[in-house]
């Protein structure tokens, strides 16, 4: 197997004034995969990355990159990173490509002229590569953040709410090259409060609050384990009282008397089968079926709930 691209041991983070930003945290990345750390503002979704990329200091606990200690050899960690933060740091009156270009150098790599066209290209900034940071939108200085990140040719690319203040449009071809980077071998960790970006793009979900990781798991897997489905089941005919067999499984009768319905865990299969056949024994006739699944936002709403 391959090294794992990031493992993080019983990290935690606590400042002078007492207070606890991490707590205890452990994860490990695979090679290749997209992670999606989801969590609520002040959950400690960015003091995680920036400890983990050098930027802060842990109280206790360590992390590899590559099996390379972040703290211990830090200089060969940090050419293996590439950070995009939530804030937007650049300088106002550069270009395009000289900022893109700089920041290839400063991890001491010589001038890749075609590789920096071919990020420009790809994040849609080459027609303003000559163009100074100042007279950039928000999204565009967004993507100008990527492309700085992207200078050097990370192996690991962290991404710390990559879609703040950007539009659907940018966002949307934002996640194509998230996923073109991930079939180039690029593992990508991303913070985010869109629950869509994660359901479209991770491989895998942590969910994180009060600085603990409280989850981590696969969409799929996530889905089946802690999924609802409901079910609607509406009548030919309406009916005054839901027989006792029907209440007996948990269904209920809405106030119009044409709709019977039951809220069951995606992983209980059996659960259909069992009303379609007791509405069969009923005799009731049925003239429509429908079914809801729980959103990965449902998902992470009780999760975070619960932990508050």
């Amino acid at each position: 197997m391959s090294e794992p691209a990031l493992v993080v041991e019983r990290l935690s983070k606590t400042y002078a004034n007492g207070f606890t930003a991490l707590e205890d945290v452990s994860l490990t990345i695979e090679t290749g995969e997209i992670f999606a750390l989801l969590g609520p503002n002040g959950a400690g979704k960015t003091t995680l990355i920036s400890t983990v990329c050098g930027l802060s200091q842990a109280s206790e606990g360590n992390a590899k990159i590559f099996g390379i200690d972040t703290v211990a050899q830090y200089k060969q960690a940090r050419t293996l990173v590439g950070l995009v933060p939530q804030e937007l740091t650049t300088d106002a009156f550069e270009t395009v490509w000289n900022t893109v270009s700089f920041s290839r150098a400063l991890f001491g790599l010589p001038p890749n002229p075609a590789h920096i066209e071919n990020i420009l290209k790809r994040l849609t900034l080459w027609e303003k590569r000559n163009s100074p940071l100042m007279a950039l939108s928000g999204g565009m200085k967004r993507r100008v953040m990527i492309a700085k990140a992207l200078s050097h040719e990370p192996k690991i690319l962290f991404l710390d709410e990559p879609s703040a203040g950007v539009d659907v449009s940018l966002r949307r071809d934002m996640w194509t090259m998230v996923s073109d980077l991930k079939q180039q071998g690029v593992t990508i960790i991303l913070t985010t409060h869109y629950i869509e970006e994660a359901e479209e793009l991770a491989d895998r979900v942590g969910i994180i609050n009060g600085g603990k990781i409280l989850l981590v798991n696969t969409k799929r897997e996530l889905m089946e384990q802690l999924g609802q489905k409901h079910l609607v089941v509406t009548l030919a005919n309406p009916i005054a009282t839901l027989p006792e067999s029907l209440s007996a499984i948990g269904a209920t009768l809405n106030n119009a008397g044409d709709q019977v319905q039951l809220s069951y865990e995606t992983k209980d299969t059996g659960r259909l089968g069992e009303l379609m056949e007791m509405l069969a024994q009923t005799q009731l006739k049925v003239a429509d079926i429908q079914t809801e699944q729980s959103s990965l936002e449902d998902i992470f709403l009780s999760i975070v709930g619960e932990s508050a």
